[in-house]
Formats: structure tokens, C-alpha cells, sequence
């Protein structure tokens, strides 16, 4: 769930989400989509017992105006251990676990079928599948589907030769920058060249800057990968071990010149157009005009530069690094991002990394990296076979009905705001009526007729789909932008706000219980998957989705007085979150978390407005001891629950825009008049912020 300025890069990472143990930065989120703000409204008959909340899964003995997290989900918390294989357990890997299940059914029964006609999806899907899962095959085959791109590097012998190797799409693992084609931020009706920072292989750059204890150790246990890797390559130990000292040395340089988390959340100063002419100059050692011609991209005449001074390093380092050390990075980068579909040795290396890095215990089967993958480098073709067993028409029709009541809801909200003037508000409610609405699945397929999969090789499979995904990419350039486009699988439990798109998505996967149940009353609904669609349209309207108009376009929309109200407004909630702490010495970042902090504050108001609309919040019958208003606000909890381990949540804290699921749970509710009286909450209740510090936008 989350706000993202989309950018599809050339990158390959899709076909390497499940069978991969490695590191490597993947870029990939959208948004979704609405229609008119209408008046429907659904109504789920209200049951007589409990359903959709968990009753064991409380601890009364906590107050619930002490500690709501605790309270909703306190017992679940204490006798929930997480699972060897896994990093973090709550209600969301439940769901997942859930979907797992089906998709596996799907997956074998896909790749038994030996009959399928041959270029079906059905076909492609069996075959990826089975290929990722023959262990035998993929020991017995050792490099000998690796070693021709090998070869590819070990031939580079000066910097021509190296600028053709990165400018050919087909190339894998080429690091250095990201490239693709994007929609403009400024200009949502095409698409255009993007360029921006990348190349690194731990999950943020300030893993290679920091001097802690914590990063030390994880530079050593990367040291260790790197050098292990090598080996099981042919080196032998000292050339090992000065390849991986080139390969850190490199990647430290360009975290150096990496923007930090929070400045890439800066939308304007992430977009910079230039003409190819002047990026060309600024930038002479990337050759852009061989890069744009080799890419099908020739008749590009601007590029949007995210990172200038990012690049301007890279340019810079392509002609100062010796080459034989450019190219033992690309050799890593190649290696380390296959390593899932090579003997397992590779494999090993790579999850005792992930260990350090974050906690885990335990590899995860075989079988739940090769659905993974299947999923990140086929995901529609999969989703098809998925959605016609998992999801409905009419789970469909009921989460549009509720995206349309929250719609309302909204509007009901701008129009009573006391600090936007009447010309802002015009420009919300247009926005807001603009939004489009996706669910559960595409309209229309991705056609993957032009992809080979064959049960030969899992690791040309990933190069195969790799390539598809590439040529995908780049073909939309000059193109009409394609607005049934998907950015997550229909089997994702997620959910997305896409910026240029303004649109907002829920595929199939989430709209489940906990999150969505027919069986359940209106409260619990509202509470799960309603503050989620009421999440993702607050992202239109956050510190950096408020940038963009209702056409999706890069513009301030927003008077400057109502655009400094809204500033100051948003840091009462970064100060807030500034001062959570799970552990010590480490703190959440409230600017980094500020988005999704933001959309969880306005998604529960907007849940809880429109929950006031239905006939169970009129009637106030309480169920199971516990009355509408309280049952809207413990559905909502629920849904946060989650244990994690301490490195986990250490990195987490460190790279993700999302705050901890107590503090998702506990910072919204603190601001909350509504939660307040539901539970009887008093002034000076830990749950209770002094008025003052409040924090309340919409």
C-alpha cells in the first residue's frame, strides 16, 4: 500500500522475486483508478456471532486506551511464534499463506499437464514452473547456460566496448543506473526516457556509509557472500577476495552518490527534463545516443534525469575505474541476480547473506521461491488461471459499491474542511472524482505470445521473461499511454495509488478476509478493507500525491496559503512518528514514512465516515459485547497484527516508507475523537494526544 512516482526500469528484477535469495533493489509499484462519485451503498447483512473478528486474538487484560494494539491483538501477539522461513508473520502473510495454497494447486496441476497446447499461458506457466523446480536439472546444468554471457563480459576491453555491452537491452545485471520508459510526471498523456540512480545491491545506501555496529556486520557478511560467489566461480581465494573488494569499492562510490530515501521522495527534484544533446554532454562516457538507438528509443529527443549528480558520477566512474574492475561488478551483478536458477551452492551463499540481513532462519521451500517467481515473470498469465478460481464477479461488483461509498465520503470531508480555501477544494473534489478505480484484475491481458518458456533450462526461462519484460517496456515509447496497464499481479496482497495514472488499485489477493469478508458485519468491513481504499486515496491527496492534478500531471494545484496550511499540518503527523520507537536506539523516520503515514490518518477517517452511513452503525447493535463503533476500530487493528524479528525490523525502519504495524495501529487511533469515545478513552489515556497535538487534515 503505497504512493509511488511509477518508473518500469529495464531492470529484469520481475522473473527473480521468488527463487532469488539476493538483494538486489527492485523498483516496481503503480496506482489505480475511479470513476464519478456515486450514492450506491452496500449492505452486508449483519451476522449474530463474531464473524470477521477474533475474540481469541484479544488481551483484555491490556486497556484499550492504554494500548489498542496490544489490546486487539495482544494474545495472537503472545502465541503467534513466526514462522523458521520467515522474517515477519501477521494478518497479511496469513492471507498470503492462504493464496499460497491456491496458487500452488494451480502450479502443479500446470506443470503435470504435459498435454497443454504449446504457446498457451497455460503452457508457459506449467513449464516455468516445473523448470524452477527441477532441482536435478538445474545442478547437472551447473554455468553452462550462464557461461556464454559470462564470456560477454570477460571480452569487454575498453570503454566502447563496455558502453555497447550496457546500452544492449538484452544484457542482464548491468547495474550502474536505472533505465526506462515511464509515464511523464508533467505531462501524463506520453511517455518518456527515464534515467536515475541505482546499481547497488544492498537494500539502501547507507548500509555501505554507515560505521555502526550493525552495518559493519553486514558488510562483512556481504564481503563473505561476494567472496564465496566468486569462488564457486572458478576463482581462488586472493582473487576472490580482491574481486570483491573492486565490487564494494564500486558500489560504495555510487552510495555515495546516491540521494537518500527521503530526498527521493522529493517529486520535483527527481524530475529533471533535459534534450538528448544536453544529457549526452552532461553525461559523455554513458553514450545516451547509443544506449536510446540500441533500446528501440532513437527518436527520443528528452530524457527525465532523476538523479543529475548521480549520473554525472557514473559518467565519470566509467572512464576513471580500471576496467578489470567494471568488470568483476558486472560479473557480480550478473551472478548474484540468477543465483536463484543455478546449483544450489549459489543459492546457499545467497540466503546465509539474507540471514544476517534480516533474521530468517530458515530457507523458504523450493516451492514457495519457484511460485514466486512465476508470479513476478508471468504474473498475468498466472493471474488468469488464478482469478477464475479465487475471485468472483460479484466479489468484484461489492468492492466497487464500497469504493464508490468512500468516495462520497471523501468529498463529504473536503467540502468540511475548515482550512482549504473554495478554490482548492474545487481542484480535491475534481481530483477526487477523476480517480479510477481498479479491482481485481486487468481488463485486458498482457499478451505473452512472444515469450519462449521450455521446461529446458529455469535460468533461460529468466533470462526469456527478463528480456520480454524489457522489450515490453521500451516499445511503449511513443505509444498512447495505456491506462489498463496493472502494477501488481492479481494474487498481491497489496494495494497502489498511482500518481500520473490518479488511479487506485486493489487486486484480487486483498480483497479477502481479514481484509474484506461477505460473512461479516459492515464494521469489520469498513474497518479492514474499507480505511485500505480509504489509504490509497488519501495517497492522491499526501505530501507528494497532492502534487499531481486530477489529470496526473506534475502541478501545484493548491493556493500558496492552503498549500503551507497543509505543510504545517502534515509535520504534527512526521513528529508524531519522529518519536516511535520499537527498539532502542532506533526510531521510525517520520519523513520517510510521512506518505503512508498520511494516507493511514486520512484512510481510517474516510473508512470511518462512511461506516456511518450504514444501517448497522444507525441501529448500534452491539455484537459480542462490542458495539458497532468499537467493532469498526478493532477490524481495523486486526488487520496491523504482526510479529517481526529485530533485524527485519531493523531494515525496515531503514527502507521502507511504511511504519511498524503498532504504530499503523496506535498513531492514527491517538488523533481520533471517534476512537476515543467509542472506547471511553479520557484525556491524559496513552491513546489519548493532548488536543493540541493532535493531528487532523481531513
Amino acid at each position: 500500500m503505497q504512493q509511488v512516482d511509477f518508473m518500469r526500469q529495464a531492470v529484469f528484477a520481475a522473473a527473480l522475486l521468488g527463487l532469488g535469495t539476493g538483494v538486489a533493489q527492485a523498483q516496481t509499484k503503480i496506482k489505480t483508478k475511479s470513476s464519478s462519485a456515486g450514492k450506491q451503498k452496500t449492505t452486508v447483512a449483519v451476522p449474530t456471532s463474531g464473524t470477521g473478528i477474533s475474540l481469541a486474538n484479544m488481551d483484555r487484560s491490556v486497556a484499550p486506551c492504554d494500548n489498542f494494539f496490544q489490546f486487539a491483538s495482544g494474545t495472537w501477539l503472545k502465541n503467534t511464534p513466526i514462522p523458521a522461513a520467515e522474517v515477519r508473520y501477521g494478518a497479511f502473510d496469513e492471507l498470503a499463506a492462504r493464496n499460497r495454497a491456491i496458487e500452488r494447486r494451480i502450479l502443479e496441476k500446470a506443470a503435470n499437464d504435459r498435454m497443454a497446447k504449446p504457446g498457451t499461458n497455460l503452457q508457459k506457466v506449467g513449464d516455468f514452473y516445473a523448470a524452477a523446480m527441477d532441482s536435478v536439472a538445474i545442478e547437472k546444468a551447473g554455468l553452462k547456460y550462464l557461461q556464454p554471457r559470462l564470456n560477454q563480459i570477460a571480452a569487454i576491453n575498453d570503454l566502447p566496448t563496455l558502453q555497447h555491452y550496457l546500452a544492449d537491452p538484452k544484457s542482464f545485471g548491468t547495474g550502474w543506473y536505472s533505465f526506462g520508459v515511464t509515464q511523464d510526471s508533467k505531462n501524463s498523456t506520453q511517455y518518456a526516457v527515464r534515467m536515475g540512480q541505482g546499481g547497488l545491491t544492498l537494500p539502501d545506501r547507507d548500509y555501505y556509509l554507515k560505521d555502526d555496529g550493525r552495518s559493519k556486520a553486514i558488510r562483512a557478511a556481504y564481503q563473505t557472500y561476494q567472496v564465496n560467489t566468486f569462488k564457486l566461480l572458478g576463482d581462488d581465494q586472493a582473487t576472490a577476495e580482491k574481486n570483491a573488494a573492486a565490487v564494494t569499492r564500486i558500489e560504495t562510490r555510487l552510495a555515495k552518490a546516491s540521494r537518500t530515501r527521503v530526498a527521493l521522495r522529493d517529486r520535483e527534484s527527481n524530475y529533471n527534463k533535459l534534450t538528448v544533446e544536453q544529457a549526452a554532454a552532461d553525461y559523455p562516457n554513458l553514450n545516451l545516443p547509443l544506449v536510446l538507438k540500441e533500446s528501440g528509443l532513437g527518436n527520443a529527443k528528452e530524457v527525465i534525469v532523476g538523479q543529475p549528480e548521480f549520473l554525472k558520477e557514473v559518467s565519470a566512474m566509467l572512464k576513471e575505474e580500471p576496467l578489470a574492475d567494471q568488470k568483476q561488478y558486472l560479473r557480480w551483478h550478473l551472478v548474484s541476480g540468477v543465483n536463484s536458477a543455478l546449483p544450489k551452492a549459489y543459492v546457499d551463499e545467497s540466503f546465509k547473506f539474507r540471514q544476517v540481513l534480516t533474521g530468517a532462519k530458515q530457507q523458504q521451500p523450493r516451492w514457495r521461491r519457484a511460485l514466486a517467481a512465476t508470479d513476478g515473470a508471468l504474473g498475468e498469465a498466472f493471474g488468469q488461471l488464478y482469478v477464475d478460481e479465487a475471485f468472483s464477479p460479484e466479489a468484484k461488483a461489492r468492492a466497487k459499491a464500497m469504493v464508490e461509498n468512500l468516495r462520497v465520503a471523501y468529498a463529504e470531508r473536503i467540502q468540511a474542511t475548515e482550512w482549504m480555501s473554495a478554490a482548492t477544494k474545487a481542484e480535491a473534489l475534481k481530483k477526487l472524482n477523476a480517480f479510477a478505480v481498479k479491482i481485481g484484475y486487468p481488463d485486458k491481458w498482457k499478451d505473452y505470445s512472444a515469450l519462449k518458456i521450455s521446461r529446458e533450462s529455469a535460468l533461460n526461462n529468466l533470462f526469456a521473461t527478463a528480456e520480454w519484460a524489457s522489450k515490453d517496456n521500451l516499445s511503449k515509447f511513443g505509444k498512447p499511454i495505456d491506462r489498463g496497464e496493472w502494477g501488481m499481479t492479481p494474487p498481491t496482497v497489496n494495494a497502489y495509488y498511482n500518481s500520473s495514472m490518479n488511479e487506485i488499485v486493489f487486486p484480487a489477493g486483498i480483497l479477502q478476509p481479514p481484509f474484506y469478508d461477505p460473512k461479516a458485519d459492515d464494521a469489520v468491513n469498513y474497518g479492514g478493507i474499507g480505511a485500505v481504499i480509504g489509504h490509497e486515496m488519501t495517497h492522491g491527496f499526501d505530501d507528494q500525491g497532492r502534487k499531481s492534478d486530477a489529470s496526473g500531471n506534475l502541478r501545484d494545484w493548491w493556493t500558496k496559503e492552503d498549500g503551507e496550511k497543509f505543510t504545517s499540518k502534515a509535520a504534527v503527523v512526521g513528529k508524531q512518528f519522529d518519536a516511535f520507537s520499537p527498539m532502542d536506539s532506533v526510531h521510525v523516520n517520520g519523513s520517510l514514512t510521512m506518505g503512508e503515514n498520511l494516507a493511514d490518518l486520512g484512510g481510517l477517517t474516510i473508512a470511518h465516515q462512511a461506516f456511518q452511513k450504514t444501517a448497522q452503525a444507525k441501529a448500534g447493535k452491539p455484537i459480542d459485547g462490542f458495539t458497532p463503533e468499537q467493532r469498526f476500530f478493532l477490524g481495523y487493528a486486526q488487520i496491523w497484527r504482526s510479529n517481526q524479528r529485530p533485524e527485519a525490523m531493523r531494515q525496515q525502519i531503514q527502507t521502507d516508507p511504511h511504519s511498524p504495524g503498532e504504530y499503523r495501529t496506535n498513531g492514527p487511533l491517538q488523533n481520533m475523537p471517534e476512537f476515543h469515545a467509542a472506547f471511553g478513552c479520557k484525556d491524559g489515556d496513552k491513546m489519548v494526544r493532548p488536543t493540541a497535538d493532535r493531528a487532523k487534515i481531513w
